[in-house]
């Protein structure tokens, strides 16, 4: 992939409407990795103080697509998809902001399979993980 289009990805990643409202801040995307940020905001809140699971499940999602797009030959093709999704929530975020961590960890054709963990940012305390399968052709 070339510099310029990775940096063209990281910089319109954010302005992505859906990605906007949740609030993303990209913090790190390196080969076949992506760091994302979703900052806490009462909009995101499912009950109590607690992050909803649809929040936690989108930036799964969208993690996941940055990584398998960090390594991506664009001459393979730019239309992209996610196949498939599995999230385990191991336990609620209670009023604070979440870090995602993806990585790619196979590559083929058109597939590439990723894992991802979700942790409160400030307790490094994991409150979800999970894996996804990103086409891009």
């Amino acid at each position: 992939m070339s510099n310029f289009f990775l940096a063209s990805l990281v910089k319109a990643f954010p302005d992505i409407p859906f990605q906007k409202l949740l609030g993303i801040e990209i913090l790190l995307v390196d080969k076949n990795m992506a760091m994302v940020r979703l900052p806490f905001k009462p909009e995101l809140v499912g009950g109590g103080n607690t992050l909803h699971g649809g929040a936690l499940g989108s930036l799964l999602d969208l993690t996941g697509a940055l990584a398998a797009w960090s390594d991506h030959d664009i001459k393979n093709g730019m239309k992209a998809a996610t196949v498939s999704m599995t999230i385990n929530y191991l336990t609620a975020a209670h009023g604070c902001s979440v870090v995602a961590i993806a990585n790619a960890v196979k590559r083929g054709k058109e597939l590439i399979f990723c894992e991802v963990k979700i942790s409160e940012e400030k307790s490094e305390r994991i409150v979800a993980n999970g894996t996804m399968i990103y086409r891009i052709t």
